[in-house]
């Protein structure tokens, strides 16, 4: 099926609400990818550079001059109470929105102007809160659209191999491969939406509240996941609301309010900070606790 490719990169960006479940039977070994730079271990690359970021609709300021760094390697999180500005934030960076005023640095390069397929082929792709598919096509095509989008940036088996390791790695039985997209249940397509945006090689990995919804196992799961993504070279911004998954992921937590920044740093310093306990947490995150939420 031929689609505009403007279309398609869209799919791996527009967000919305939805549930996603994980297995965790995967290869370890998956790459996903492109090699960085040789640096010395002592260095720290920042990766993406967010520098006094606006966005307004209308008479809405959604984002002000908010400033954010991500480091190569790093999971950071971005929380907040609703509407404040956090999928905005994540839209910019990935290309779905233009910022109004301010910079967004990747990898040494501003994007800020760049459409969503090109920041996607930089290397920065966004899942959705509620997926967007191809509904007439496999499961297996779904993801194939990525791995294609990405051929010519690795060195390695077919296409179909690719697509077909990617979604055993996002825990799609195999029996599913040639079930039309439409067919699947949300859970489902959940799985076909990280591994359709694994297969364009990442190097920044835009999660927006990917794990609302899931049991405690399940998100016992996810977290393992998701830590096994970072270990594969993937650099990692999520938008979160269970504070618990925040704390067990991140090393480096930013608070948004009314669209500003309100507090940046580990997840300790930021649940323990009085204006964050006041205006989303509610009260102190008990640390080692098992809780769904702050």
């Amino acid at each position: 099926m031929a689609l505009p490719l403007l279309n398609l990169l869209l799919l791996l960006q527009i967000p919305k609400k939805g549930i996603i479940c994980f297995s965790v039977g995967f290869k370890q070994s998956l790459y996903f990818h492109r090699p960085y730079n040789q640096k010395s271990q002592l260095e720290t690359n920042c990766l993406l550079k967010c520098i006094e970021v606006s966005k307004t609709f209308g008479g809405l300021q959604a984002v002000k001059k908010v400033d954010l760094t991500v480091n190569e390697g790093e999971i950071a999180g971005l929380v907040g109470p609703n509407g404040s500005g956090k999928s905005t934030l994540l839209n910019l960076i990935s290309g779905v929105y233009k910022p109004d005023s301010g910079k967004i640095i990747f990898n040494g390069e501003d994007i800020s102007k760049l459409p969503p397929y090109t920041i996607c082929g930089r290397g920065v792709t966004k899942t959705s809160q509620t997926v967007q598919s191809f509904p007439d096509m496999t499961t297996l095509e779904n993801v194939l659209t990525g791995v294609l989008f990405a051929k010519k940036k690795q060195k390695e088996k077919n296409a179909s191999d690719r697509a077909k390791e990617l979604l055993e790695f996002a825990g799609i039985q195999r029996e599913k491969f040639n079930a039309l997209a439409k067919d699947l249940n949300v859970i489902e397509l959940r799985r076909v939406q990280l591994a359709r945006a694994l297969a364009t090689m990442p190097k920044m990995l835009l999660l927006d509240e990917l794990l609302t919804g899931l049991t405690p196992k399940e998100n016992d799961e996810a977290i393992a996941l998701i830590k096994l993504i970072s270990k594969q070279g993937v650099t990692i911004l999520m938008v979160e609301h269970v504070m618990k998954v925040i704390m067990g992921l991140c090393s480096r937590v930013t608070v948004l309010h009314h669209g500003e920044k309100l507090c940046e740093g580990t997840p300790e310093t930021v649940c323990r900070d009085e204006e964050v306990i006041k205006v989303y947490l509610g009260k102190k995150f008990q640390f080692g606790e098992d809780q769904q939420d702050a």
